[in-house]
């Protein structure tokens, strides 16, 4: 446990100074290959079955991820064990993307400060959100800002480090040897097939014509992922409105009224803690591939949402991960204290 949690903290601490690496062969990047390659030839051999084809396809890129990973970890630990450690950190840092979301919501607060850039800002803000931003005006600009910066604290950050802990204790319980799948090595496998999971949902989960049969086993299975993540996320949010100088008691009470207004099964649980913690509304009407979509309010309009918004949102969030590590390293070490008492 002790050597899983230098190397958490190490990745996360990676992450905050260097963000994303931006070459090609980023590991998400080659799980993405991976899908489209799966997508290819699944839907070639089942043709006129595409909830199968779809199945397949995400059980295939879950057991190639695994199998690879297993076996490069295994490589690097004959190399030397500490060869492991430094490839595992980094899987674990690059599942991470706490940097590169404070980043570009950020962006997007500088696009309309001072002059209002409103066609940069709906550029900028369309990089991080899955609506249409050529319509949207200031306030809704910086409403899918916040919404997108809440729901990514969920599945981009809190979502791979708890199932980095996940794995870790797993490998714990069952009968693995430490000579066959190390700690770390649990962690970065955990973490990357919650990656795995999340991406082939970004690349399959659209109820369209091409993946309404094909993507719903992916969807699904990401909903099923993200139903701890989520409220965790949520729960860190409130636990960290004292960090960032927020009303904690109007943030839990939305939080307990609005998390289950959202249309997605997860997605309202961080947006509510966010609406309730800044004291804005979120939702309402967006728009997705032309068509208009009204999503429920989360939180009351107690006062018109501002830019500021954004950078408050961002520092939330960052306190709402270090809540969550600091829980994870807690509980690893009272499990250490239990199990080897």
């Amino acid at each position: 446990m002790g050597e899983y949690i230098i190397c958490l903290v190490a990745a996360v601490l990676l992450d905050l100074l260097l963000g994303d690496p931006r070459w090609y062969t980023h590991p998400v990047r080659l799980i993405g290959w991976l899908c489209t390659f799966c997508e290819n030839r699944w839907r070639r051999w089942l043709p006129q079955r595409e909830t199968l084809a779809g199945t397949v396809t995400v059980l295939s890129v879950l057991g190639g991820v695994f199998i690879i990973l297993w076996g490069l970890l295994s490589l690097a630990r004959t190399i030397h064990p500490a060869v492991e450690v430094l490839f595992a950190v980094f899987l674990l840092y690059t599942s991470i993307a706490t940097r590169d979301l404070l980043r570009h919501s950020k962006n997007v607060y500088l696009a309309l400060i001072p002059s209002c850039d409103l066609e940069e800002a709906r550029r900028r803000v369309g990089l991080i959100v899955g609506r249409d931003t050529n319509t949207l005006n200031r306030g809704g600009v910086i409403r899918a800002s916040v919404e997108s910066v809440a729901e990514s604290a969920s599945d981009g950050i809190i979502a791979p480090l708890f199932f980095s802990a996940f794995a870790v204790l797993l490998q714990g319980l069952l009968p693995i040897s430490p000579d066959s799948l190390s700690p770390v090595a649990a962690a970065a496998i955990g973490a990357m097939l919650y990656k795995a999971t999340n991406t082939m949902d970004s690349m399959f989960g659209y109820k369209n014509k091409k993946y309404l049969y094909f993507g719903f086993f992916a969807a699904r299975l990401d909903d099923v992922l993200n139903y701890l993540p989520a409220r965790l996320s949520g729960l860190c949010i409130v636990a960290a409105c004292p960090l960032a100088g927020l009303d904690t008691g109007h943030c839990w009470r939305i939080f307990l009224r609005d998390r289950r207004e959202h249309a997605s099964p997860n997605a309202g649980h961080p947006e509510a803690a966010m609406a309730g913690a800044l004291g804005i509304q979120l939702g309402g009407e967006a728009v997705y591939f032309g068509k208009s979509v009204y999503k429920p309010t989360l939180g009351d309009p107690t006062r018109e949402i501002e830019a500021k918004d954004i950078l408050r949102a961002n520092s939330l969030v960052l306190y709402s991960m270090f809540v969550f590590l600091l829980g994870t390293v807690l509980s690893c070490t009272l499990l250490s204290l239990f199990f080897y008492a």
